[in-house]
């Protein structure tokens, strides 16, 4: 069922501050209406207490390739540590333009349509603050990365979380549900695609009903495609590369998750100039600029990655086989994403009650004690009370291989234990 979370300011109510908007549209919210402990802190504690191995946590076990880092050290010694631009430096930009035509046939200009953020973090932040006033509605598909609903909280807008559903092996749009939440009230539609927590890509149905409704209704398209090397069913294909979709299309990305940097927080945002103007005016006032040496390296490992991005992508869907397989050994449901660093999976009836909707928190606290393995319940990324994918929990391959072997093994003696107990 659709969800609307309303932000927008009511004439007569008194209004919440900022910093509450934002926990509540991020689903931080205790009972008593005060932030709390977020399941993320409360896994992550158990995990501690009993020493369990966690794949709930979603960056990479490992650090980029060496000739990268190298180049971030060589341009720190050669003096590159001072502001840059505003805009991003001029290398990194053209190095974003020249990937995306490279990549997807989009041509941009890299002085006017392009622009360096700190991460894809602050990319979402800036074009949803700038593009959103008080009233308007934002729709992003559920379940969904937790930025997106406390940046809509902070632009006073309503968050309208459409639930994807789960077809078989995979997730799909309920387009129909998606057209009727569409009006002249909606901004931005939000795509993540590939997409975090369930792994789906994007079929080319969805996305021309996602750029229908954006033509009809006059709304703008946001894209975080951070996960865009990381896929397994078929190659990515950007919003902004269909026909028509360009002048209204906003795109994000990242060094992050592509060359396993993510602490590095070097991300672009690209589209429109007039658009990118607007995500600049509110960017400016955020961080400013970011790491001049971690842009020299990200934009010299853009233009030329040196097979890393393919041969990481390959070795990631070793990794996801690894883990689905071992998942359904130890008597888990996997669904095997199509991209991504995620697995989702129903844990076995053991572990949580198999009737109740939201039995992925219960498992996933029961987890470190019971299995020595901690993951993260997908209700961490649905709207508060919903019982979409409730009972599912998710799990990070982006390890190494001895890690999720290991990870396995603890899943299938706990439930060898079981069985002979």
């Amino acid at each position: 069922m659709t969800v609307r979370l309303d932000y927008a300011p009511v004439s007569g109510r008194e209004q919440r501050p900022p910093w509450l908007r934002a926990s509540e549209g991020a689903g931080l919210l205790g009972p008593d209406g005060a932030p709390g402990a977020t399941i993320f802190e409360r896994v992550g504690a158990a995990a501690l207490e009993h020493g369990a191995l966690n794949l709930g946590q979603g960056f990479p076990d490992a650090d980029g390739p060496d000739w990268l880092l190298e180049s971030a050290v060589e341009a720190i010694r050669g003096g590159r540590n001072q502001y840059s631009n505003g805009n991003g430096l001029p290398e990194l930009r053209e190095a974003v333009a020249a990937h995306q035509s490279r990549w997807y046939g989009i041509d941009l200009d890299p002085e006017t349509e392009v622009l360096a953020t700190a991460g894809a973090t602050e990319a979402l932040a800036a074009a949803l603050i700038a593009l959103v006033s008080p009233g308007d509605e934002v729709i992003t598909f559920d379940p969904s990365y937790d930025e997106y609903g406390a940046h809509v909280a902070l632009a006073q807008g309503v968050h309208v979380r459409i639930p994807l559903e789960r077809d078989g092996g995979r997730f799909r749009v309920p387009l129909d549900a998606f057209e009727e939440a569409c009006s002249d009230r909606t901004r931005v539609i939000v795509v993540n695609d590939p997409h975090n927590p369930t792994g789906m890509q994007f079929t080319d149905e969805e996305r021309a009903a996602i750029l229908e409704a954006a033509h009809r209704w006059d709304a703008l398209i946001l894209t975080d495609e951070v996960y865009e090397h990381q896929w397994f069913a078929r190659p990515h294909v950007p919003m902004a590369s269909l026909p028509g979709a360009a002048e209204r299309t906003l795109s994000i990305s990242s060094s992050g998750k592509t060359f396993s940097v993510t602490g590095w927080k070097t991300g672009w945002i690209s589209g429109p100039r007039e658009l990118i103007g607007r995500v600049r005016a509110v960017k400016q006032y955020l961080s400013f600029c970011t790491s001049p040496a971690y842009q020299v390296a990200v934009a010299g490992a853009l233009q030329d990655d040196r097979g890393w991005i393919e041969s990481a992508r390959l070795s990631l869907q070793d990794k996801r086989d690894a883990l689905v397989t071992g998942l359904e050994r130890a008597g888990w449901t996997p669904v095997a994403p199509e991209g991504t660093f995620f697995a989702l999976a129903e844990p076995p009836a053991w572990l949580a009650d198999p009737s109740d909707p939201r039995r992925a928190e219960s498992a996933a606290l029961a987890m470190p004690a019971e299995t020595g393995v901690a993951g993260i319940p997908v209700t961490a990324f649905t709207a508060p009370d919903s019982d979409a994918c409730g009972g599912l929990v998710r799990f990070a391959f982006c390890k190494s291989i001895r890690v999720i072997d290991d990870g396995v093994d603890r899943l299938v003696r706990a439930a060898d234990a079981r069985r002979s107990g």
